[in-house]
C-alpha cells in the first residue's frame, strides 16, 4: 500500500471534527438570531395588548362623556389645560350670539355625501368666542343666501360635543386661508382669517336639533375609534410561536446531522 493511501483516512478524520464544530457554530448563530427575533415579536405583541387596554379605556370614557348630561364648556382659565384624553367629545351646552357674517365653510365628506361644514362664531355674554360647527350643507346650499331662514338673530343656545382644533388641513390638502379654502376645522387659522379674537382653542359639533329650512344638518359627528390592537397582538404572538417551532425543528435536524 502506498504512503498516500495511508494518509487519506487521517485527513478525513481531521476534517470531521472541524465540520462538526462549524455546524455547531452555525446552529448557535441561528439560535441567537431566532431568539432575538422572538423577543422582538413578543415585545410587539405585548405592546399591542397594552394599546388594546388603553383603547378600550378611551372608548369607555368617550362613551360616558357623550351619554352624559350636557355641561358648560371649559372657561377661558381652563383653556390651557384642555387635552384630548380628558375633554374631547364632552357633551356641552353654550349660549351666545352667532356672527353669521363670519362663518367659514370647511369641506366635508359625510354619510349624506360631500359638502361643507358650516363653522360659525358664537360670542358669549362675557365676550369670549367659540366656533360652532352648526352642521352639514350640500354644495347647492353653500351660499349663505340659500339658507338665511336658519340664521337666527339674538341669543341662541347650542348643545353638542366638544372637539379639538384640527390644524393644518386634511389628507394631502393644506388649508389656504388667503383663498378661503378649508379642509380641516383649524380653530386658530379660521379665527385669524375672520378677525376673531379671544377664541376658545376648541370648537363644538352641534347636535341634531333641526334648523329652520332644514340646513345646516347637525348631529353627524362620528365617534368611532379603530381598534385592531387585538388582531395585531395575535399576529405578533403567532409569528413568535411559528418562529420558535421552526427553530426547534431545524435545530434538531441539524444537530442530528452534526452528531
Amino acid at each position: 500500500m502506498s504512503p498516500d493511501m495511508n494518509r487519506q483516512p487521517n485527513a478525513a478524520a481531521g476534517r470531521q471534527p472541524e465540520d462538526e464544530r462549524r455546524s455547531k457554530r452555525s446552529l448557535a448563530v441561528l439560535g441567537g438570531i431566532s431568539l432575538f427575533l422572538m423577543i422582538v415579536l413578543l415585545a410587539l405583541g405585548t405592546w399591542q395588548v397594552q394599546r388594546l387596554g388603553w383603547k378600550l379605556d378611551l372608548i369607555a370614557r368617550v362613551d360616558a362623556r357623550v351619554a352624559a348630561a350636557p355641561v358648560a364648556p371649559p372657561a377661558r382659565e381652563a383653556w390651557s389645560a384642555i387635552t384630548a384624553d380628558s375633554d374631547e367629545y364632552r357633551h356641552v351646552t353654550v349660549s351666545g350670539t352667532f356672527q353669521h357674517e363670519k362663518e367659514a365653510l370647511v369641506q366635508a365628506s359625510t354619510e349624506r355625501g360631500p359638502g361643507f361644514w358650516v363653522i360659525t362664531p358664537l360670542v358669549q355674554a362675557e365676550g369670549t368666542t367659540i366656533l360652532i360647527n352648526r352642521g352639514f350643507v350640500p354644495p347647492d346650499r353653500r351660499a349663505v343666501e340659500s339658507r338665511l331662514e336658519s340664521n337666527g338673530a339674538g341669543p341662541q343656545t347650542v348643545t353638542g360635543l366638544l372637539r379639538l382644533s384640527e390644524p393644518g388641513g386634511g389628507f394631502l390638502r393644506s388649508n389656504v386661508p388667503g383663498e378661503d379654502r378649508w379642509y380641516s376645522r383649524d380653530v386658530a387659522a379660521i379665527a385669524a382669517a375672520r378677525g376673531i379674537g379671544d377664541v376658545a382653542p376648541y370648537f363644538i359639533d352641534a347636535d341634531g336639533a333641526p334648523n329652520q329650512g332644514g340646513y345646516p344638518i347637525g348631529g353627524l359627528t362620528r365617534v368611532v375609534f379603530p381598534n385592531n390592537h387585538l388582531v395585531y397582538a395575535i399576529t405578533w404572538f403567532s409569528l413568535a410561536a411559528m418562529l420558535a417551532a421552526a427553530t426547534i425543528v431545524i435545530g434538531r435536524r441539524e444537530w442530528r446531522r452534526a452528531a
